[in-house]
């Protein structure tokens, strides 16, 4: 028997569609319902009789059937909802002769259970989606306004006045300072206040990410580019920032092959994937941050001249907290409230002690050192006063330093020191609190105070430290 011989007997097609576990409706060109399988009926709990008739609308809630008809056009997996669930529908016109003779549905499921359990899965599957999309957008936005820099002493001020003038602006911006006195947050600001606002505000610590990583951190990847690559490739930094503002953080320590990259692409505003063939344009903002001199970097031949003034066209110098010594008490009550929402806690003080050891001590770690300190003391805190018991050994310790301090002031006029050994007492004590600040890190405190690491062990052999 040959295929041409093989006819189907026109009572099987009925008992086909009831068959195959789908649920199956078929319309004629006005958009009645023609058949409806026992599937399907059971699902919408009707009959044929009921159903067949009448307008597809009528039968099948949220259905898009009649679409089709005027379309022509098939609609493959479109979500569908029958009845508080989420399904999964196909509609496929029905052509005869060359013109739309009706059209066919079906609905993915073979009973009632089946589906139930499908549309669990399908929920949970669009939760967890709904949960990666708001968290994704979240770490995409900036998190701090310009109220969120506190501060008025003469410095802070100019540095927050020049910041808030050239938020609007597209130019890029270097943002220097001691490491801890909020480079970040002054990024997240000008984010917040340009045009760029509503889109990504990208993140990248250059100094945190693998230099065998950093470009397809960067600028991405093309599927198969290297072993272990993600099907489809991957986005980078530069593209999930598109339209907004990335942030370079500790952009001294990107290597020097990836300032060359990064150069290109700030001259032609286009990206090239790892593995990629043609070029991706990007519409970025750049904010650059360091701690490091630059200046001396591009001496020295460890930083490029040429990106240096391409990122260096508004620089903005944020003082230490050891130059703004009267926004102390300012900004450690407004850490405070922070770390009360944090610890559930309400009214908590700072004592007069404590004051005047927080405007002694000279704030190596900055700003985030002094979050710390605070922090600790909430920690063991059993009282709404901050004493200076609360605090670390290494601040209860300043009040000698203060003493000797106060007793120096008094005979300064008789005990002057030769030039030579005040320095040298300077910088011992300067080492000292470093080490303090970076719990006992000898690299730490080197990066601290902007020295190398021989220099710091150095001048610890020499001072005896």
């Amino acid at each position: 028997m040959t295929l041409k011989d093989w006819n189907i007997p026109h009572g099987w097609f009925e008992e086909i569609i009831n068959s195959i576990g789908e649920c199956v409706v078929i319309i004629d060109r006005e958009g009645m319902v023609r058949h409806l399988n026992n599937a399907y009926c059971k699902f919408l709990e009707t009959t044929k009789e009921e159903a067949v008739g009448k307008p597809v609308q009528n039968v099948i809630e949220n259905t898009r059937m009649h679409m089709v008809l005027k379309t022509g056009q098939a609609e493959l997996s479109a979500i569908q909802s029958i009845k508080g669930n989420e399904m999964v529908a196909n509609r496929y016109p029905i052509y005869l002769d060359g013109e739309i003779a009706g059209a066919v549905g079906t609905v993915k499921f073979r009973n009632r259970q089946e589906w139930v359990e499908y549309a669990r899965k399908i929920q949970s599957l669009l939760e967890e989606l709904n949960y990666y999309k708001t968290t994704l957008e979240g770490a995409l936005e900036s998190k701090y306004s310009f109220e969120d820099l506190i501060g008025q002493s003469k410095p802070f001020l100019e540095a927050k006045q020049l910041a808030e003038r050239v938020a609007g602006s597209q130019s890029s911006v270097l943002l220097l300072g001691e490491s801890g006195t909020g480079k970040e947050l002054f990024a997240h600001a000008m984010h917040q206040r340009s045009s760029r606002g509503p889109f990504p505000f990208v993140r990248v610590n250059c100094a945190s990410i693998p230099e065998h990583l950093l470009e397809s951190e960067l600028f991405g990847y093309e599927e198969g580019a290297f072993t272990g690559a993600k099907r489809g490739g991957k986005k980078g930094k530069f593209q999930l920032a598109h339209r907004g503002t990335i942030f370079l953080d500790e952009i001294g320590d990107m290597p020097l092959a990836m300032q060359n990259k990064l150069l290109r692409v700030l001259q032609e505003k286009e990206i090239e994937r790892v593995g990629g063939q043609a070029p991706i344009p990007i519409d970025v903002r750049v904010i650059a941050a360091t701690h490091r001199n630059l200046e001396k970097m591009v001496q020295e031949g460890t930083f490029r001249q040429d990106l240096y003034y391409r990122l260096n066209v508004i620089k903005i110098d944020i003082p230490p907290l050891r130059e703004r010594k009267d926004d102390i008490v300012r900004i450690a009550q407004f850490l405070l409230k922070k770390l009360e929402r944090n610890f559930n806690r309400h009214g908590i003080q700072l004592s007069e002690e404590v004051v005047k050891r927080l405007q002694y001590h000279n704030w190596p770690g900055n700003i985030r050192e002094l979050e710390n300190v605070l922090e600790r003391a909430v920690n063991v805190l059993d009282q709404a006063e901050i004493h200076v018991t609360h605090l670390p050994l290494y601040l209860r310790d300043d009040e000698k330093q203060m003493m000797h301090s106060n007793e120096s002031k008094e005979e300064a006029t008789s005990t002057l020191q030769p030039l030579k050994e005040t320095i040298m007492a300077a910088e011992k004590e300067a080492i000292m609190q470093a080490l303090k600040a970076a719990e006992g890190n000898k690299l730490a405190a080197a990066r601290l105070l902007d020295i190398s690491k021989t220099s710091f062990y150095d001048k610890c052999k020499l001072y005896n430290v």
